[in-house]
């Protein structure tokens, strides 16, 4: 068992969990925050994309002691954080969303981007996301929806 504290979505939390849980698993199965998907379980679909001090991350490689003091934001962050909320609407404008599962690791990849370029190139967004899949191949108007929040966002500063 491991005592980890660290902070989620800007609020400080201290738990008990056995030291090999996985993040995804703390954040589904104990906080009970659903909105980061499991895929493949191997780091290689994105669904369960998370930002970590800021970087994004699979969180279903993420160990709890890998978290320990660490800053982890999940998509459930979107209903106070301006970023997310202007890629939840980018998304829904240009018909980025199909089915849905992929979409949280999308825009939680896509705001780790837009933290360190604001106003990325299609292939700096093609690069941010080449770590995940959609299965409805949206990535036209993912990729598109990307430019329109950064867009929108350069507006707002």
């Amino acid at each position: 068992m491991i005592d980890l504290k660290f902070t989620l979505n800007n609020r400080p939390q201290k738990l008990t969990v056995p030291d090999n849980m996985r993040l995804l698993d703390i954040l589904r199965d104990v906080l009970h925050l659903t909105g980061t998907k499991e895929g493949c379980s191997v780091g290689e679909c994105g669904a369960c994309t998370v930002l970590m001090n800021k970087k994004a991350v699979c969180s279903c490689l993420m160990l709890a002691c890998q978290i320990q003091d660490a800053d982890i934001e999940t998509i459930e962050y979107s209903s106070e954080d301006k970023i997310l909320q202007t890629l939840q609407e980018s998304f829904l404008k240009t018909g980025a969303v199909q089915c849905g599962f992929c979409t949280p690791g999308m825009i939680m990849s896509s705001k780790a981007l837009l933290l360190q370029t604001p106003l990325p190139s299609e292939d700096q967004i093609k690069t941010a996301l080449e770590g995940n899949l959609c299965r409805c191949t949206g990535y036209v108007q993912i990729i598109e929806a990307v430019l329109l929040a950064a867009k929108t966002l350069s507006k707002i500063k």
